[in-house]
């Protein structure tokens, strides 16, 4: 059965990318948060590849305020070294405070432009 909490959240991510996209010059950042790790990919939409990833776990830190905080600037340095240097910033229906918010400013101190 699902929830009316589920099918809300399913509404919002829907909503949410309906409006974004990313290219190979600006790729989406797209951010998963689980009890156990947080995830983030920098995707091509137009070729539907996965240019970059990193997790909490390869980051060796749990998935609170500082491993978002070590998460965003892996991704960051990953994105240097893969040559990209704007996104755009999917937060997944996800609100924008605590630990995704950590992880977007990490990025951007980083060197990511959102």
């Amino acid at each position: 059965m699902i929830t009316k909490k589920t099918v809300n959240r399913l509404a919002r991510k829907r909503r949410i990318r309906a409006k974004i996209s990313g290219t190979l010059e600006c790729p989406r950042m797209s951010v998963y948060r689980s009890l156990t790790q947080i995830t983030v990919q920098l995707i091509d939409d137009d070729s539907k590849r996965t240019l970059v990833c990193a997790s909490t776990k390869e980051a060796k830190s749990k998935p609170n305020m500082d491993g978002a905080k070590k998460l965003g600037s892996l991704i960051a340095k990953k994105a240097k070294e893969a040559k990209i240097t704007s996104v755009v910033f999917d937060r997944n229906a996800y609100a924008f405070h605590g630990t995704v918010k950590a992880l977007a400013d990490s990025a951007r101190e980083g060197g990511l432009k959102f």
